[in-house]
């Protein structure tokens, strides 16, 4: 609707409304009219208005008269008063009524100017949106079109796999064909000819296990890998296996952190290990000091927290079997290896038997080491070095040599060696690859003649190249 027929509806609405109450109020209206002529054509009495008693003219040409006031009596006249007071009072509030609907009239009109506004706004939307309809169907058929002239190379390449796979079928056939013809070569070569074959196999492993029965202990040459078995755990740990288990014993043991701690976790082999599928778990009667324990021939040798006191615990019957005092031994972070973490005390083992790497005062802090009895855990023999046990990041054991490593960080390597057959040492230089940056535990094992290493919260394997001497029947 147009602004123009906005405004005469509103002129309309206010017309029917003044007409309504015209027609309401007229008749009160002449009422009073025909009132007042009747009283100036009847005769005013004295009570019932004013009298002219005489009348003059002044010298500017002015009437004067003079005139007798009436009674004091509009009992009368009252009802006339009340009735025209009341049209006053109607007359006022459809003043106000007509000013409400004035109001309400432009804010309408105000309202209609907005939607119309709007609509305008829509209709121009609409409009766009009607030529971008035509715009986006011509870009979609445009994308379409693209498309499809990509795909259509691909024609050639599904007819080209069409081929490929008849070829398939044909090496399929192929592959039968010989196959039975293999079969058929192998039913004439006959029995006899793989059995003989068999016996030669056989003869080879034995000549072969002979032959490892002559090594006599290596030293060790090189150390490749490693290879991580697992990511488990914090920083610091141990995680072994028995040297001294059977072929079919591959259990594994996880002793997590280097304090305050006392459960062992047990895994019936290395697969159970790397899946988390735990066979046992043992509650040590003490806690561990540091990472550097081992497992030997069924029992766990570990250095008591706060102490220098080994303890010798049988995974079998759940007690302690013995317990002993490394008399001299600094522990407690008096002479760590460079990590610190209380490891003081490093026990291992190798083809040799039991071991225990620590320092003392009375050799200046310098590693000091001492063969161990299994069973009652004496101290058989000790051999005092000259390398300083807290610039050693780890060490272990191979056929009665120890190896220490420099550092137990980036670019660490083997540096020293001590012989306790020739009580001697030598400097050496074997690198290996910390891949994890940081190493809290190094030892070896004698059966998989591989070295276990904790690297910064995973479990790794570093394999170990030994120089063998074979036994003649001369030595």
């Amino acid at each position: 609707m147009s602004p123009p027929l906005l405004k005469i509806g509103a002129v309309l609405s206010t017309m029917a409304m003044i007409s309504n109450w015209m027609s309401q109020t007229l008749p009160s209206l002449e009422g009073l009219n025909r009132t007042r002529l009747s009283m100036l054509d009847s005769t005013i009495g004295p009570k019932e208005g004013w009298q002219v008693y005489s009348s003059a003219q002044d010298p500017d040409g002015r009437c004067i008269c003079t005139v007798v006031a009436p009674e004091q009596n509009l009992c009368s006249r009252d009802a006339k008063s009340k009735q025209l007071r009341q049209l006053l009072e109607k007359v006022q509030n459809m003043s106000q009524s007509i000013e409400v609907l004035n109001l309400r009239t432009q804010r309408d009109f105000q309202y209609v100017l907005k939607m119309e506004t709007q609509m305008t706004g829509l209709k121009d939307k609409f409009r766009q949106i009607e030529d971008d309809r035509k715009t986006l169907m011509t870009k979609h058929f445009q994308d379409l079109q693209e498309k499809m002239d990509e795909l259509q190379p691909l024609i050639p390449v599904l007819e080209q796999y069409k081929t490929d796979a008849k070829l398939i079928v044909q090496f399929k056939e192929e592959i039968r064909n010989l196959t039975a013809v293999l079969t058929a070569i192998q039913e004439e070569i006959g029995a006899y000819d793989y059995e003989e074959l068999h016996l030669r196999v056989i003869s080879l492993e034995t000549r072969l296990r002979g032959c490892m029965t002559k090594l006599t202990c290596g030293k060790l040459m090189k150390i490749t890998g490693p290879i991580t078995i697992k990511t488990s755990g914090t920083r610091f740990g141990a995680w072994m296996t028995d040297p001294l288990a059977s072929e079919r014993n591959n259990r594994v043991w996880n002793m997590d952190s280097y304090t305050n701690n006392k459960i062992v976790r047990e895994y019936k082999s290395i697969s159970d290990f790397v899946s988390g599928a735990e066979s046992r778990t043992y509650n040590l009667p003490f806690k561990w000091a540091g990472t550097n324990h081992v497992v030997y021939n069924g029992s766990l040798y570990y250095n008591k927290y706060q102490s220098n006191i080994v303890i010798k615990y049988s995974f079998d019957t759940g007690r302690v079997l013995a317990q002993r005092t490394l008399e001299y031994a600094g522990f407690h972070n008096v002479y760590p290896y460079t990590w610190g973490g209380f490891s003081d005390i490093d026990l291992m083992a190798d083809e040799i038997g039991l071991w225990a790497v620590y320092a003392t005062n009375q050799n200046a802090g310098n590693i000091v080491i001492s063969q161990i009895d299994a069973e009652t855990l004496e101290v058989l023999q000790s051999w005092s070095t000259g390398y300083p046990k807290r610039s050693a990041g780890e060490s272990f054991m191979i056929c009665g040599t120890l190896y220490v490593t420099n550092s137990h960080l980036t670019g660490a390597k083997v540096y020293y060696s001590y012989s306790t057959k020739a009580s001697t040492y030598e400097y050496i230089d074997i690198p290996f690859h910390n891949q994890y940056f940081h190493i809290s535990m190094l030892d070896y094992n004698a059966r998989d003649r591989a070295l276990y290493a904790w690297n910064n919260g995973h479990q790794v394997l570093f394999n170990v190249t030994l120089f063998h001497i074979i036994k003649t029947d001369d030595m």
